[in-house]
């Protein structure tokens, strides 16, 4: 077993950070101390946060930290902060809202910048959930960067996923165009002290009440065909209607984090929906979801590494061959499809 990867599993939070830094600057060493680690992961409840930027989600995810504390549970935090397209750097701004945390051994925090990467997560946001997985924490919970309308690869991350949002953010109607009715398992209106808060609720309930609407008429019209194509049977020899997969409804909860209102209630909620995935079978469901975001995560960066460099070899270096496709000196489909070719054929 690699050094780094027997310190990690120790618990060791220096070679823990250590290895996230790898893991970010895509140092090839870290491969193999993932590989090592990997068979001992699995075992942690991944809790996303996300929502718009302003809504609290870090004064949230701070008193989240502190009732989970209050259980006994171990934590893992990655605080994912937008990169500056110029610089290239982040400002670790999440870090700063939980110095309570700071000296407490129970709670690890880690900022990662997005690098780019579209959806509020960067690469290698599922690789430092398993090294906090492999380290032994009870609980990772991410927070996103708070893009809007990108920011659902979350869902696809956490087991349960909070989305935060506050009155008065603007039109409403942004909540469907994101997909947050289909990535929220927790409804969260945070500053609910201020006027506007019950109408929130209000509107975030009729949505959810029109999208059980919306399914349900189109499970009335599959009925209603699979009704007119069956023969006509008596009633006790019909065959049983088969049972359709319970569903979450997601709750709606008020809090002002600030003040630690309404956090015991969504600690509750959280704990809720783990028991219903995990009755229910879904919580395997979600991890193969999970599974299969990174490892298609993974080969991407692979190919792409493989075929830039094949390109550099054989064409020049990338702002060459982006110079000669603006001159009109290279056409960039059959550039694109010649190295697409060569590596299939490999």
């Amino acid at each position: 077993m690699t050094t780094l990867a027997a310190r990690v599993l120790s618990g060791e939070v220096r070679a823990a950070s250590r290895l996230m830094r790898h893991v970010e600057d895509g140092e090839p060493s870290a491969v193999a101390e993932l590989q090592t680690l990997f068979p001992h992961t699995g075992r942690a409840y991944v809790i996303g946060v996300t929502g718009s930027p302003g809504a609290g989600k870090s004064t949230l995810t701070d008193r989240l930290l502190a009732g989970l504390r209050r259980q006994g549970r171990t934590l893992g935090v990655l605080c994912v902060d937008p990169t500056s397209p110029f610089t290239g750097g982040a400002i670790l701004g999440d870090r700063i809202r939980m110095q309570d945390h700071a000296t407490d051994d129970g709670v690890f925090i880690r900022s990662l910048a997005t690098r780019g990467a579209l959806g509020g997560l960067s690469r290698a946001t599922g690789d430092c959930i398993r090294i906090l997985d492999a380290m032994g924490r009870d609980v990772v919970v991410v927070e996103t960067v708070g893009v809007g309308q990108d920011e659902i690869d979350v869902a696809q991350m956490a087991h349960t996923t909070l989305v935060v949002t506050v009155p008065g953010m603007g039109d409403d109607i942004q909540a469907i165009k994101a997909g947050i009715l289909e990535v929220a398992d927790v409804f969260v209106v945070n500053k609910a002290d201020l006027d506007g808060a019950d109408r929130t609720v209000r509107e975030l309930r009729q949505m959810l009440e029109l999208r059980h609407a919306v399914r349900g008429q189109a499970g009335d019209h599959d009925a209603r065909h699979r009704r007119a194509r069956a023969p006509s049977a008596p009633p006790d020899q019909r065959p049983p209607e088969p049972a359709g997969p319970r569903e979450w409804e997601p709750p709606i909860l008020k809090t002002v984090a600030t003040r630690d209102q309404g956090v015991q209630e969504v600690l509750a909620a959280v704990e809720q929906h783990r028991r219903f995935l995990d009755e229910t079978g879904q919580r395997s469901v979600r991890e193969r979801a999970r599974a299969k975001m990174q490892f298609v995560a993974l080969l991407r960066e692979r190919l792409l590494r493989e075929a830039l460099g094949r390109l550099e070899r054989e064409r020049g270096r990338l702002e060459e061959v982006a110079a000669a496709i603006v001159d009109h000196e290279a056409d960039p489909y059959a550039l694109a499809e010649a190295l697409a070719r060569q590596l299939a054929e490999e």
